[in-house]
């Protein structure tokens, strides 16, 4: 596929560039964004004043409330998008680790979302590796009644094209070989401890699962090499039902005023620390793109939706719910294109899951690299699961957004962590996350026709057999189609 469209990029680029005279209005746009970005100090004041954003908490509450008036104030059509949602929260945690019932050891762990309720579970490890298909096979029964040691990702020394899954993905299989319990090692050094969903549904989960640092986990590892090891989990969390707030700034289309784009970030955070990397970069560039757009008074052939998605990090929530609400409308077929804003950096160019918009993002990108010689143009195609873009994909939607961009300040490995705080936020990553995403979203709005459309079942079934996406899908549920 990829050396026919390069056969055919010529002819389309020219094509593009010959319809699409948008050079004036990109230069507009970076113009204000590198001068009056308001992004960075409004992420700023939300971390110092609301704090975490976990969907469901008064801190969530306040930080929908605090993007919804920030919108008012540019003069944004803006509106909440209630919806219901499980909230989780954690309460107590206390792991304890060692070779006999009477000789357990204190260990430093966090609960990972939707373990149950109430947990008290001691039973023997058992180290499944890193946590796939392939590593329970050989041990078949023997995980039945233990606890599931598992890795994050893959460890080293796995066979070479060892392919990851989610932490919520490896903590399904376990539960399917009767595990009663997970212990997931992270990746990082120095007892960073990382939080996220074990669910992939957003429900609660059988077992109690929980994380625990590098260091630790990798001693274990080796213990149970020489001895039996046995660990004691006790939780207790909240789960219950209560209402949550997607907030959107509307820019209706001139010409097709039904055909819309979807720009979207996660305003939703874990409760650890303040979510700055993730994903208050993304969202609060979502809303600063939205402020150029009202500051300069641009006008779309298409509506342009501006989407603050809450519930992200508990299962994609806010997301599952706008796209429901738009499949229960029937509009959903109006989504021509969704851009997601998620730990987006300092992009150096446009990615999308159709790689038939080559010519038009990369001549877009021309224009763009004239402008930010930061910019280098790069195209991105191909898919992937677990962020606000995974509903909108799975209707067959065209997704995208910025590409090749780079973390700020090591904060990696802070993701999801009591680490990911404003200390570790970027200014101009911000602004070109600003300025390149409102030029994407503006391109897509006004060219005369987008060369991709929704996707039919069938076609979108062989696209994400090709993305390698079956099995996790079919992990999770979400895999709508016969075998």
């Amino acid at each position: 596929m990829k050396n026919f469209f390069l056969g055919v990029c010529v002819f389309v680029g020219f094509s593009a560039n010959a319809q699409d005279n948008f050079a004036p209005v990109f230069t507009k746009i970076n113009t204000e964004v590198q001068a009056n970005a308001k992004a960075y100090a409004n992420l700023k004041n939300a971390s110092e004043t609301i704090g975490h954003r976990l969907t469901g908490s008064a801190n969530g509450a306040k930080a929908e409330e605090f993007a919804f008036y920030l919108l008012k104030s540019y003069g944004c059509d803006v509106k909440y998008q209630p919806f219901e949602v499980e909230s989780w929260n954690r309460k107590t945690i206390a792991v304890k680790v060692g070779p006999n019932n009477n000789a357990l050891e204190n260990v430093r762990a966090v609960t990972l979302a939707h373990s149950p309720v109430n947990a008290k579970v001691n039973a023997e490890i058992i180290d499944v590796g890193n946590g796939l298909e392939a590593d329970y096979q050989p041990l078949a029964e023997k995980v039945k009644g233990k606890i599931a040691l598992i890795y994050l990702g893959i460890l080293p020394g796995s066979a070479k094209g060892t392919a990851s899954l989610h932490r919520s993905e490896k903590t399904a299989i376990a539960i399917k070989y009767g595990a009663v319990g997970v212990i997931i090692i992270n990746t990082v050094k120095n007892g960073v401890l990382l939080t996220g969903t074990a669910s992939v549904t957003g429900k609660l989960i059988p077992i109690p699962a929980v994380c625990i640092g590098l260091e630790s986990g990798m001693q274990l590892k080796e213990k149970l090499k020489a001895t039996q090891q046995f660990a004691s989990i006790e939780m207790t969390n909240f789960s219950g039902l209560i209402k949550a707030r997607n907030v959107i700034a509307t820019f209706k289309g001139t010409q097709f005023p039904k055909e819309k784009i979807v720009v979207g970030g996660h305003l939703d955070s874990w409760d650890l620390a303040t979510g700055a990397i993730d994903n208050g970069i993304g969202s609060f560039s979502v809303i600063d793109m939205a402020r150029t757009f009202k500051k300069l008074g641009l006008s779309t052939k298409r509506t342009v939706e501006f989407v603050l998605f809450m519930g992200e990090e508990q299962g994609l929530l806010g997301s599952k719910a706008y796209v429901a609400d738009a499949k229960k409308n029937k509009t959903i077929d109006q989504v021509s294109f969704m851009l997601n804003y998620d730990m987006t950096n300092d992009p150096k160019g446009f990615s999308t899951s159709r790689e038939e918009m080559e010519p038009l993002f990369t001549a877009w990108g021309a224009d763009v690299a004239k402008l930010d010689t930061n910019f280098k143009n790069l195209f991105l195609a191909g898919a992937s699961l677990h962020s606000d873009h995974q509903p909108f994909l799975l209707e067959g939607v065209p997704t995208g957004g910025g590409a090749g961009g780079k973390l700020p300040n090591n904060s990696g490995p802070f993701y999801h962590s009591d680490g990911d705080t404003f200390k570790l936020v970027d200014e101009q990553g911000m602004k070109n996350t600003i300025r390149n995403g409102a030029i994407l979203a503006y391109a897509l709005a006004n060219t005369p026709k987008i060369p991709v459309g929704k996707q039919t079942e069938e076609k979108l079934e062989a696209f994400l057999i090709s993305q390698r996406l079956k099995e996790p899908l079919k992990i999770a549920g979400e895999w709508r189609w016969k075998d």
